[in-house]
């Protein structure tokens, strides 16, 4: 006679090899993750190499300098290089011309990436709107300005504007003005040529930004009847959102630290250090007036205000939910 188990009985896993094999292939997979989570720092080694050895070390030595005395006599080994400590910084901020060349390029630099962008984003859109020859003609265009070398495309605009020999003040009727005579007037040509070398890049960026855009959806919107502007405001600018991010970022970055333009076309700051900007005063510090450590402590203050402006806007960008 036989005995059948009953339906309530509870059945035992066996034991053996593919009960025993679980744990291993959990840890064998989790070894798996570990190592691919490491690849990608496999393939960005060698840059973060090129990286560390370009921009960390200049910063840490800018940084050192800013709290030694080094001057002309440090430099040439007349005097020892001695600590200082906030000496440098506490002479900085306690200087009425800082505080006045930090607003005047605030300002500057914030009107130069706002035309810039305006300018930038308009001709991308006529991109996407005229014919391919018309397209072609503009595209080389902005190339060559932006691939011109900053000292040329400076020189060339001082002597279209020149008060002597300039065709554009025969055009325009204005006799001997002089542009970079007057504080304001020299700032705007300055910007003028800022946003000429500037805005390809944020009309090259935003135009195949604009071309990845799927065309129902702009499609979609001007059944509904939107305008351009309203499709450009409601739709395309939205969709945009990330690129316009890194051009802007990119924007505030160059424009904060303009040198070349002011150097060459107000002379070295204007009448009077009248057109200064941060990085000509401190290229003033460190080489007109030999004062190294109170230059490297401006250029300190410049990094630390764009790396702050740039974590302010993406930590902005963060809470609004855009993906980067």
């Amino acid at each position: 006679m036989t005995t059948t188990a009953s339906p309530r009985t509870p059945t035992v896993p066996a034991e053996g090899p593919a009960g025993a094999a679980g744990p291993e292939a959990r840890r064998a997979a989790a070894r798996r993750r570990s190592g691919s989570a490491w690849t990608p720092w496999l393939y960005l080694l060698p840059a973060l190499a090129v990286l560390g050895a370009l921009l960390v070390y200049p910063i840490y030595q800018l940084g050192l300098i800013s709290f030694l005395e080094y001057t002309q006599a440090q430099v040439s080994g007349g005097r020892p290089t001695s600590f200082k400590g906030l000496g440098n910084y506490s002479a900085l901020f306690s200087d009425p011309q800082f505080w006045q060349v930090l607003l005047a390029t605030v300002l500057f630099a914030a009107a130069c990436v706002l035309v810039t962008l305006a300018v930038g984003c308009a001709l991308a859109v006529l991109l996407t709107r005229v014919r391919a020859l018309p397209r072609l003609a503009l595209m080389l265009a902005a190339l060559g300005a932006w691939a011109t070398p900053a000292v040329t495309g400076s020189t060339v605009w001082v002597f279209l504007f020149d008060p002597d020999h300039g065709p554009v003040n025969r055009v325009l009727g204005l006799g001997d003005f002089s542009w970079t005579y007057g504080r304001y007037s020299a700032f705007a040509l300055v910007l003028t040529e800022v946003v000429w070398c500037s805005f390809p890049f944020v009309m090259v960026t935003v135009y195949a930004g604009i071309k990845a855009v799927p065309a129902e959806v702009l499609e979609a919107a001007a059944l509904d009847g939107a305008s351009q502007w309203r499709i450009w405001r409601s739709v395309t600018a939205p969709l945009l959102r990330p690129i316009l991010v890194v051009v802007t970022i990119q924007s505030i970055i160059w424009d904060f630290k303009v040198f070349t333009q002011i150097y060459v076309m107000t002379g070295g700051g204007g009448i009077a250090g009248q057109n200064l900007v941060l990085n000509v005063y401190a290229y003033q510090k460190a080489f007109a007036s030999s004062q190294y450590s109170l230059g490297s402590a401006i250029g300190v203050v410049m990094l630390l205000i764009l790396l702050a402006v740039t974590l302010v806007y993406l930590r902005l960008l963060r809470r609004q939910g855009e993906e980067l």
